[in-house]
Formats: C-alpha cells, structure tokens, sequence
C-alpha cells in the first residue's frame, strides 16, 4: 500500500490516493467516497488496460453526480416517496431523486472523505454517521475493506448501529473491459447473470412493483452468455422504463452465502470480470445516462453506455416491499457482507 495526497475539497478536507499492487492487478482508491479510481490488469495481448471509470481530480469527484466507483450509503438505490417505516416510526430523507430518495442522498457516503487504515495486502476506510443522518435513524460506524488476492480486488463491508436501522452498502464502478479509454461502448461485451428472476419496474421513475419475475422469455435472460447490446434497444417496456437495463436481479443461492452473481466477457480484449458477492441482489446498470458528466482520467469523455455497473445489493426499494429481504440492521448487531471482483484472461467459446 503507498498513499499519496489528491487535493482536497472544496471545503478544505485532505483527500488521500492509495494504491494497492498484487502480482496480477493494480488497484487506486480514494479517501473521497472510498471510491475505486483505477483497477489496472492484462489482456490477452499482455497490454495493460485501465477498466475503470475515474477521475484525476477532487474537485471532478465532487462534481460528477453519476456515483462514479464510490460507496454508496446507507442505502443504495431507490426508496419511493423518500420515506419508510421502522419499528413503527416513519423517517423522511432527502428527494434527491424527486420525489424518491437515490443512493443515501445529496451527501451521502459518496460525498464523504473517509479515514484510511492499512491493513495486510489492502486498506480499510472508515466513516461515522450520525443518528438521522440524511434522516436515517441510529450512530452508525462503516468500515470498507479492499484487499488484493492475486487476481481477486476482494470488498468487505461492515457497519455497527445503536438503533435499528437501514444498512445496504454497495460499490458503484463503472466498467469497460476494452479500457475505460478504449474509445468502446460496452454493447459488444458479453455477460452472464446469475439470476432466474428479477424484480421489475413499474415506470419511468424505476420503481420496483414488489414483484418478482422469472426472466424466461425476456431481453433480461442472462442466464447464458449474451451480448449487452443484443436486446437493449428492442421495444420491452422494462427497456424504455430505463433507457436499457436499469434493474435489479435476484442472484441465486443463499443470501449471506459467497456464490456467483455475474460474468462479463470481452472478446475484443479477453478479459472476463467475475463478480461473486453475499448479497440477494444485483444491479445492472448499462451507463445510460453517462453523457455530461466531468471529463475522466486523461481528459476521457465518458458517454452513454460506455462502461456498466453490477452493484450487488438488497433490491430498491426494500424498507417499503415487505417481499423482499429486508436491509436491516438491528441495534448492536454487524451488518457484515462481501463481494468479490476478479480479473481473468479467457478465449470463451458461446
């Protein structure tokens, strides 16, 4: 681990770079958000490839409103009306998403400058939150670790609360396996989704309905290897809800068991990114509305659909679906889950 400074805020706060080597990746972090900047690995041609979205500056960092490579919380994704109900006790958040509440808020953990601790082959970033922060109830304690295990960027995530609370942390990295500079759109790459159901949208606001729907059938069937780009565009209303894929998959297995959640391959530089996590969900979102955000690493315009995200997750909108699992964090109890990210090289036959 080496550490270097970055800027800082624009309200004076230091901001620290940290870079994490293994044999076969390596990985820059960011105190600002706990964000990944940089995740730098092989080809097939033995050529190093940036597949990350990023940015060379703070103040880049706190202008982007796309959550580029950051932590998000305490909740991630949607929570309709921007309310919920705990323990009898309705608590109000923040419309940043009128009149929904998105990713923990304006000033969520995203725009946060966490405190960084080495620790053996990585880092761990720490933040408290107070009670009612973004009108979240309960004193809340966060720890992100990222440690590298050869070709694994391995994310643990950890938070203590002295009340009953909402807790759903997620990473939410932007990744083009061309290079984030590659000059690509990611329609072309080829994923696999562990998934048989999904829970469905009820709009342009992309809301869950409470429902969950088997993909048979569907432009959501990634249970085999299948180009991004195969059906984003067909006329299926989940589709234009989103502007492409926006939604959230219910990965098979065990919730809290480390199990497969999703595959993506590309042919044009051989790199697959496997993702395993503990969570119940997992969210693909195909960088629709990346056009207009700051310019990248390097003076890279970033555009639409040029990098993907797979946020694992509890599904959107939980507090208020009582048939999905709930993101709960009991007071006193650790709310303790992982995902891991691995980098391999692979010629794939389909």
């Amino acid at each position: 681990m080496t550490t270097q400074a970055f800027g800082r805020t624009r309200d004076g706060c230091e901001v620290e770079l940290i870079t994490l080597k293994s044999k076969h990746i390596e990985c820059m972090l960011t105190t600002y958000g706990a964000a990944i900047v940089s995740i730098k690995t092989r080809d097939s041609k033995g050529e190093i490839r940036d597949v990350v979205l990023g940015f060379d500056s703070v103040d880049a960092y706190e202008r982007q409103d796309k959550y580029i490579g950051a932590t998000i919380g305490r909740c991630a994704n949607r929570i309709s009306g921007a309310s919920f109900t705990l323990n009898g006790e309705t608590y109000r958040l923040e419309q940043n998403e009128p009149p929904n509440h998105l990713h923990g808020g304006g000033k969520g953990f995203d725009k946060r400058v966490w405190t960084p601790h080495p620790i053996q082959d990585g880092v761990r970033f720490t933040l408290s939150s107070q009670h009612l922060d973004g009108g979240y109830p309960g004193f809340m304690d966060t720890e992100v670790r990222y440690t590298l295990n050869g070709r694994e960027l391995i994310i643990r995530y950890k938070a203590v609360s002295d009340m009953d609370t909402v807790c759903n942390l997620t990473n939410h990295s932007y990744f083009n396996l061309d290079g984030h500079d590659g000059g690509t759109t990611i329609l072309d790459h080829m994923m696999k989704l562990y998934g048989r159901a999904f829970t469905p949208v009820t709009g342009y606001e992309c809301l869950p309905s409470g429902r969950i729907v088997p993909v048979d059938g569907t432009p959501m069937d990634f249970r085999s290897f299948t180009g991004i780009g195969a059906h984003i565009d067909d006329g299926y209303d989940q589709l234009r809800f989103g502007n492409g894929y926006d939604h959230n998959w219910v990965v098979d297995g065990e919730l809290g068991s480390l199990r497969p959640a999703a595959e993506v391959y590309s042919p044009n530089s051989g790199i697959l990114l496997r993702v395993s996590a503990t969570l119940p969900g997992i969210h693909f979102y195909s960088g629709n509305y990346l056009d207009g955000c700051p310019c990248g690493k390097g003076n890279t315009m970033y555009y639409k659909r040029c990098a993907f995200c797979l946020e694992t997750q509890f599904f959107p909108d939980a507090p208020n679906q009582p048939g999905f699992p709930q993101p709960i964090l009991k007071k006193g109890e650790p709310w303790e889950h992982t995902t891991i990210l691995r980098f391999e090289v692979h010629e794939i036959r389909y």
